[in-house]
């Protein structure tokens, strides 16, 4: 067993054709779609969005018990001009900006938005966290 890993996240949606369509404006596409949910596969990962109504049905709770939670997803970018673009392109897919990309006190550079659901996202510049070509991170060693 292998503790230390993600390999699906799921965001509950109220509308799933709407979350679609937004993701669908970023750049994403489902790797599969059934009734009420949809996947897109990452680098080693999955994202599902997923019908808010079954989704609380699936966990044996109310919808109004899930909320968006305190977390964040993030993606990096190897420059400034990235960030930015992918800021303004969630901006116009329909995201609401939480605040724009500027120089962060970490030495790095991110902005914030939230997609049509409200889940918060980051995307970043991180001097000290060099992407591999196809985007994905790895962690330095201290």
């Amino acid at each position: 067993m292998t503790p230390q890993r993600v390999t699906l996240i799921t965001l509950g949606v109220a509308d799933l054709d709407r979350a679609k369509a937004f993701y669908a404006a970023l750049g994403w596409q489902p790797a599969l779609s059934y009734e009420g949910v949809a996947f897109y596969q990452m680098q080693g990962a999955a994202l599902a969005l997923f019908g808010l109504t079954d989704l609380a049905a699936d966990q044996g709770r109310s919808a109004g018990e899930l909320g968006t939670g305190a977390m964040t997803l993030a993606q990096n970018f190897a420059t400034e001009a990235e960030v930015d673009a992918a800021h303004a392109l969630a901006l116009a897919a329909g995201a609401t900006s939480v605040k724009v990309p500027q120089k962060a006190e970490w030495g790095g550079y991110s902005g914030y938005y939230t997609d049509p659901d409200g889940h918060v996202w980051e995307v970043a510049r991180n001097p000290f966290w060099p992407l591999a070509p196809d985007g994905s991170l790895s962690l330095p060693k201290p």
